[in-house]
């Protein structure tokens, strides 16, 4: 008794006129078979379709069947039993310690988790999503034939157990097993028993398996199937649409991201609202969204985004990378300046970063409250205590939830930041447990190490999705997905990326299962899912009008227009007809040329007290660079990294040295390596592996130049040495020059000025070859007085190569010159000249000033 009638295009149609046209199909037909509307019930696709088809029957008048979901159904009319310890939960992160304890006792798997962890894990959120997906497939069949359905799927399991992919197999083998081992009914089961007076089912995107499955064994209960699924192919042969697509083009992302909102903006002053967004380009959509928000426009987004990118998610993963993660520095104060952060003193709090980014602290054990200034201590103090709770080694996941609640609940109210209502419920935080359910026992068995507790919650908020409230203004656009913009009222439709990498290909499945195992199971195949995607994209014609966009590029890759714009393209002129090009109603605005020149600074006669060489090398270098540097002091906030560099190598190194130096024995090689544990002890051991190898390689390097130099009768005098001197006449006499020599050397010939360095040879080969090129080593020798004597060169350590000596013939004449040349600069500089930027080439790469001088605006 199923009868099936098609609802395609209708010449002039709107949606209101298509849900009118639905209900006086269903209205003459419930009438024909004479059963009452008041107890049919009409299915379909989605519940934001039932607004329309309500009101349509109102309009007509006389009673209105049941207008809903197949799953709103099953839920109306009685409650889902609760999972059991054990049985499937559906919630992943529970579901994943479950399908954890089911491999417990499988040794096939052991070798996995014990060699990688992370494969392990994989493995087990691959093992929940093919459970869920047979969970969700087996409730779609029939209470009686769900045995056979089962007996089917794991006879079709066990003959694919030869060739690759076992693992896979068998954990797919376990899923099933699990699957089959719950003996709860599923909601939908009551769907079988329901007796109507008429089942309606309007189909649109697809097949929908459980209302076939309904419609198919409805008995003597008379069923309508509602066909409004078109043919992209045939959809305008034979009339002329209602629909009005366009199409857009453009060269980047950007003019895609404006061009979507621009037409969104359009569609709107012509009066079509609400707009629909569609979010099949999330990154695009993202852009729109702020886009529009310049302009006032209200939106609400039924697609939401993933709960780890909102605030409250990123401040509670800093403070559990804080107090979890090892101790980094850099996670402190991430958590310290969050969302999360309580009314810590903001002076204070910026004092503790500059400090220990100044002094290259990277972890919090190298914090001392005593050792800090008095406000500074106390807000790390504060900080200490503040996460006390979470101290402490493995617990249960109860334990540690409660614990963060603690934590959490001492900062103020997590829910007044954006998400955080939506996390403290996805964590448990908020809500609890019913008594003897699969949750209840999860959080109180499983236990956790710190680490994988922190991994457990950055898994959940992965996993979770945060959907922002609507706002109390009714939305003009509306972000939803291409399957569930099919058949509502909106004015105009508006879809951002039809191109060919967005729009029609579809992932693979997620789960443990091929793909013809997967459509042989019930699970949608590949070709399956094109196909409603197609069918979807098609419903889009019943609109008024359609604005289609895509980028000509990925990059500086060609990118093709979607296969189902194609397809749509060709329908078109199969009805002799084309996709008009997209109008772009914005006026062009011509900004004013305003050319940039060279930047120059003043500094109105302003000299530094002290000079450093560093200092000097900016003068040297681009005039406007000391400005910045050294008269304003300007300085990037350095990087807490967590990966030691070769600069951190060349610090360490210059203190083993020196303290090698200072208690050299009979032994040089027991007291280098002396020297060198302690300094080690200085630094992580484990992140200072690779530096520890290389200094092995270059140790016996060292003590053999050592061995030779000596040899010649020079011997290290003093190291790290500080000096100054004021070598300027007047006016410039009170200039004073401050540095650090490495090294001072004695020898026979005179006294040696040695720097360290353990970068590249090359570069300071070619700097001593153009003396006057050398700012460093001309300072030091300035810095000693510049005698004839003096001997100056670079100390180059290289673990590789060996020790090279790179002198710098004639120091002290070079000093000297170095010392005139400044005398006039400065001068010039307190008559009140200006300080150009004339750095090119790698200067500039890395110049924190390059911002300010505007070098990429120059004309």
């Amino acid at each position: 008794m199923q009868h099936t009638v098609s609802l395609g295009l209708e010449p002039g149609e709107d949606i209101a006129g298509f849900w009118r046209r639905v209900a006086a199909v269903c209205a003459q037909w419930l009438a024909g078979q004479g059963v009452a509307a008041r107890d049919a019930v009409l299915l379909l696709p989605f519940a934001q379709q039932i607004a329309p088809a309500r009101r349509a029957w109102l309009a007509q008048g006389g009673w209105q069947p049941r207008i809903t979901t197949s799953n709103s159904l099953a839920s109306a009319l009685g409650p889902s039993t609760l999972p059991a310890p054990e049985q499937l939960s559906g919630d992943p992160a529970i579901d994943a310690f479950t399908a954890d304890r089911l491999l417990a006792d499988q040794s096939w798997v052991q070798p996995l988790k014990r060699s990688s962890p992370r494969d392990y894990r994989v493995a087990l959120a691959r093992l929940v999503d093919t459970a869920q997906a047979l969970a969700r497939a087996a409730a779609q069949v029939p209470p009686s034939e769900r045995p056979a359905f089962l007996v089917a799927a794991r006879e079709r399991l066990a003959a694919l157990d030869a060739g690759p992919g076992l693992l896979e197999r068998a954990l797919a083998q376990v899923a099933l097993a699990w699957v089959a081992a719950d003996d709860r009914q599923p909601a939908t089961d009551t769907l079988f028993t329901l007796q109507p007076s008429a089942w309606l089912w309007l189909r649109a995107g697809g097949p929908d398996p459980l209302a076939q499955a309904l419609l198919d064994r409805a008995g003597d209960v008379p069923a309508l199937v509602l066909d409004a699924d078109l043919n992209l192919d045939q959809a305008w042969v034979g009339f002329t649409p209602a629909a009005r697509v366009e199409e857009a083009v453009a060269p980047d992302f950007e003019a895609h991201a404006q061009q979507a909102a621009a037409a969104t903006l359009q569609h709107l002053q012509a009066g079509r609202r609400p707009v629909a967004l569609l979010a099949q380009d999330r990154v695009v959509i993202r852009r729109v969204r702020a886009l529009l928000a310049r302009q006032g426009v209200p939106v609400h987004d039924e697609t939401g985004w993933t709960l780890a990118t909102t605030p409250a998610a990123a401040a509670v993963m800093a403070l559990l990378r804080a107090a979890l993660a090892g101790g980094a520095l850099d996670d402190w104060l991430a958590w310290l300046k969050s969302a999360l952060a309580a009314d810590w003193d903001a002076e204070a709090l910026a004092s503790l970063e500059a400090r220990c980014r100044r002094l290259g602290w990277r972890h919090a054990t190298q914090l001392d409250a005593a050792t800090l200034p008095p406000a500074d201590g106390a807000v790390w103090q504060r900080a200490r205590r503040q996460l006390t709770p979470l101290a402490g080694s493995a617990r249960s996941l109860g334990g540690w939830l409660a614990a963060l609640s603690q934590v959490l609940g001492g900062l103020g109210s997590l829910v007044e930041v954006e998400g955080g209502e939506a996390l403290l419920n996805a964590l448990w935080i908020s809500r609890n447990p019913w008594a003897g359910s699969a949750h209840e026992h999860a959080l109180a068995q499983t236990r956790l190490r710190p680490d994988e507790f922190l991994a457990w919650v950055d898994e959940t908020l992965e996993g979770a999705q945060f959907e922002p409230a609507a706002e109390a203004v009714s939305a003009e656009v509306v972000i939803t997905p291409l399957a569930r913009a099919m058949l509502r009222p909106f004015g105009a439709i508006v879809l951002p990326g039809a191109d060919a990498a967005t729009l029609g290909p579809v992932n693979p499945q997620a789960g443990l299962l091929a793909d013809a195992d997967a459509a042989a199971l019930g699970l949608p195949s590949l070709a399956q899912r094109r196909e409603a995607e197609a069918l979807a994209f098609a419903q889009l014609l019943r609109a008024p009008v359609v604005t289609l966009l895509r980028c000509a590029y990925a990059g500086a890759e060609p990118l093709p227009a979607s296969p189902l714009l194609e397809r749509l393209a060709g329908a078109a002129a199969l009805a002799g007809l084309s996709l008009p090009p997209w109008a772009d109603e914005r006026a062009p605005h011509v900004p004013e040329a305003r050319p940039q020149s060279r930047a120059a600074a003043e500094a109105g006669g302003r000299l530094p007290a002290a000079l450093s060489a560093s200092a000097i090398e900016s003068l040297r270098n681009c005039p406007y660079q000391f400005f910045s540097r050294v008269l304003l002091g300007l300085r990037e906030a350095d990087e807490l990294e967590q990966e030691l560099s070769k600069r951190d190598y060349g610090t360490w190194l210059h203190a083993v040295l020196q303290r090698f130096h200072e208690h050299r024995g009979d032994d040089d090689d027991a007291a280098l390596q002396a020297a060198a544990q302690a300094e080690l002890a200085l630094v992580d051991e484990a992140e200072f592996l690779p530096f520890s190898a290389a200094f092995e390689r270059l140790r016996p390097l060292y003590l053999a130049w050592l061995a030779e130099t000596e040899a010649s009768g020079q011997r290290f005098a003093a190291g790290e040495v500080d000096r100054d001197c004021r070598p300027f006449a007047a006016p410039l006499d009170g200039v004073v020059i401050k540095g650090r020599i490495d090294r001072i050397d004695e020898a026979p010939a005179g006294t040696w000025l040695l720097d360290y360095k353990t970068g590249d040879a090359k570069a300071l080969k070619e700097k001593v070859q153009a003396r006057l090129e050398d700012t460093q080593l001309a300072t030091y020798a300035l810095l000693s007085g510049a005698d004839p004597a003096l001997q100056a060169a670079y100390l180059v350590l290289d673990d590789g190569k060996g020790v090279a000596v790179l002198p710098h013939d004639a120091v002290s004449a070079t000093a000297l010159a170095l010392r005139d040349g400044l005398q006039a600069d400065l001068g010039q500089l307190r008559d009140g000249a200006p300080l150009p930027a004339l750095g090119e080439g790698r200067l500039c790469d890395f110049c924190e000033a390059r911002g300010l001088c505007r070098k990429d605006d120059w004309a």
